[in-house]
């Protein structure tokens, strides 16, 4: 117990509460959700599969007993001059009071329309499956859910899935990241305590360490991740910084919302044919949820902006 309190002191914020041990994330069902994600196909926006993946959001977060919007728009595709419909989910807990500032969960649910580092060149312009790139994150948050109907935490939480995060070619980084930067158009600065980005988190041989930009300018909301994982034992969490990510939390961030990113980028099937789920684990997707968990039913350790 001293050894928790000393570590949550470091990044917090003045707490005096005792610490709330959430219940136990189930990794095995997230998997399954990360699963039943890949099975619809490669969720390209515009797609059958893409909405067959909506439906089950809706289905899932609805009977979770989360309210959920759905944010529609259209982005003109430069690479087939058409007009391509997205759509974001939003799905939303209310724990706290109407006025207290919710946590942002976010996870693009969209695959890659296309093959980048294909070992067979006829694939270069079909989409992949996206189990890690995508699925991963999505599942990690449809578990959360499980937790907030079973054990309801006091706070306020939306969990946002975006879709169009990985839509643009290669260095065309005005098209990518486009339903969180269409969310960020709305007036999200007061809504929202802090956010965290989950991305490429299922990898079996998972390694995740402090992204750069998270580092420089929102450093007290990877303190209080790291320090939570080596409190809770989680040690694929990497105490050094590796990569400078363009991600989703750059939009968020930008809308001024203090926004993190946990993204383990050292996965060798990344935008290729093999990134299947026989490449993630369900305890890759635990270790990420139960991280996430105690930093949702312990607010009290929430930074301050």
């Amino acid at each position: 117990m001293r050894q928790l309190i000393i570590l949550l002191s470091l990044v917090l914020v003045g707490c005096s509460s005792d610490p709330i041990e959430p219940p136990a994330f189930d990794g095995q069902r997230a998997y399954g959700y990360l699963e039943q994600q890949v099975a619809l196909g490669p969720r390209v926006p515009g797609t059958e599969a893409s909405k067959a993946c909506r439906d089950l959001f809706y289905q899932h977060f609805e009977s979770c007993n989360l309210q959920v919007d759905s944010q529609a728009f259209t982005f003109f595709d430069p690479y087939s001059s058409i007009d391509s419909p997205l759509v974001n989910v939003i799905a939303h807990y209310r724990g706290g009071g109407d006025d207290e500032p919710a946590l942002l969960l976010l996870a693009h649910y969209d695959s890659r329309p296309r093959t980048d580092f294909h070992t067979d060149t006829t694939l270069i312009h079909l989409p992949i499956d996206g189990a890690n790139d995508g699925a991963s994150g999505v599942a990690v948050l449809m578990e959360l859910a499980n937790m907030f109907k079973s054990h309801p935490p006091d706070c306020n939480v939306d969990l946002l899935l975006v879709d169009g995060e990985d839509w643009g070619k290669p260095g065309d980084i005005d098209y990518y990241l486009l339903g969180s930067r269409e969310f960020a158009r709305g007036n999200i600065r007061d809504k929202y305590c802090f956010g965290v980005v989950i991305d490429l988190i299922g990898d079996s041989d998972q390694q995740i360490f402090r992204e750069e930009y998270t580092e420089r300018f929102y450093k007290p909301i990877n303190d209080m991740l790291w320090q939570t994982a080596a409190m809770l034992g989680v040690n694929t969490f990497r105490e050094s910084t590796r990569y400078t990510m363009q991600d989703d939390h750059i939009s968020i961030g930008a809308a001024g919302v203090p926004t993190a990113l946990l993204i383990d980028f050292d996965y060798k099937y990344w935008h290729t044919e093999f990134d299947t789920p026989d490449k993630c684990s369900a305890e890759s997707l635990a270790n990420v949820g139960k991280v996430l968990a105690y930093v949702i039913y312990n607010s009290s350790i929430w930074p301050k902006n």
